[in-house]
């Protein structure tokens, strides 16, 4: 791996774009069962907000020293204007398109004695107005960028993704995209697709042995008419499917305390190697290391440069 890519990370200019949340954390200590109902009580302490989905995407690509721009649909709310100034905080910049008629997405956690409790979602989907105001925004960004990720976490800010799909590939920009649901056809034409096991699975089927999933993976990768594929598998490391190249890297071994948010890490590690000229088994490489550390704190955490370069 060439010494100086971790250098290069601040020349790089990554436009995301998805579906976008605010996550807030509620911590406090339990002591005793309500007696209302058999659930515990929680005295909460201490509240933390931090931007979740493609959001969290697009602090991770500026926490390593890239260049990002975000661009997506909030409501018209408290929650859509917190998120704006939590991103501008990590020096996010920002084309969030507002929609009354919407609430922002929220994700309240409730954690006691470092133990998720409750999660509690607010949600609703963006009017189709609305998304088509903002796809008229993407070719203007498109044109600033190096690179592009879609964040799909399925809350309908992506409905028009094979039209920015077909505009990245026409102007010649690698587009990564962090899947979700069961159909993927309308991610075809897509740079790299990072599923984690449990979506592959869904589209895929189980599989049986290693040869059996590069089977599978191969046979999807060409179907969708994908650069590449790679599958994220948890404790197993990650695995890369390229034509005629199969790629793993392993774990690393550390100790997990929160998964929640890995794969916007990987994602996001992906794309501001990418961005500064890395080949994609190092890209890979660094996004595995990447998601060792990121697994080690709690909540939707993101990974620094300094960090990564320790590992290193």
């Amino acid at each position: 791996m060439d010494a100086t890519l971790l250098d290069r990370f601040s020349k790089a200019r990554v436009l995301v774009v998805g579906d976008v949340m605010l996550d807030r954390y509620w911590f406090g200590d339990v002591s005793r069962i309500s007696p209302e109902a058999p659930v515990p009580v929680v005295l909460v302490g201490k509240t933390e907000e931090r931007p979740g989905g493609a959001a969290n995407v697009a602090r991770g690509v500026a926490a390593l020293g890239a260049r990002c721009q975000l661009l997506s649909v909030t409501g018209d709310d408290e929650a859509g204007r917190r998120l704006e100034q939590l991103l501008a905080e990590e020096g996010v910049q920002t084309v969030l398109h507002r929609d009354p008629t919407i609430d922002t997405t929220v994700k309240l956690r409730v954690v006691g004695r470092q133990q998720q409790l409750l999660r509690i979602d607010f949600e609703t989907l963006p009017s189709h107005e609305v998304l088509l105001s903002k796809l008229s925004d993407f070719p203007g960004l498109l044109e600033q960028a190096d690179l592009v990720i879609l964040s799909d976490y399925g809350k309908g800010g992506l409905r028009h993704i094979e039209s920015m799909i077909e505009q990245c590939r026409r102007a010649g920009k690698p587009v990564l995209v962090d899947p979700k649901g069961e159909d993927y056809r309308r991610y075809r034409g897509a740079t790299l697709l990072t599923p984690n096991k449990s979506e592959f699975r869904q589209v895929a089927g189980s599989w049986k042995s290693d040869m059996e999933l590069a089977s599978k993976a191969e046979k999807l990768r060409a179907e969708l008419q994908l650069d590449a594929l790679l599958v994220t598998r948890s404790e197993e490391g990650m695995t890369l499917y390229q034509p005629g190249r199969v790629t793993h890297e392993p774990t690393r071994a550390q100790e997990v305390y929160d998964v929640s948010g890995a794969g916007d890490t990987v994602i996001a590690t992906l794309g501001v190697a990418l961005a500064a000229g890395a080949g994609l088994p190092d890209a890979v490489r660094l996004a595995n290391r990447a998601a060792g550390i990121v697994v080690g704190k709690l909540g939707t955490a993101v990974v620094h440069r300094n960090e990564l370069q320790q590992t290193l």
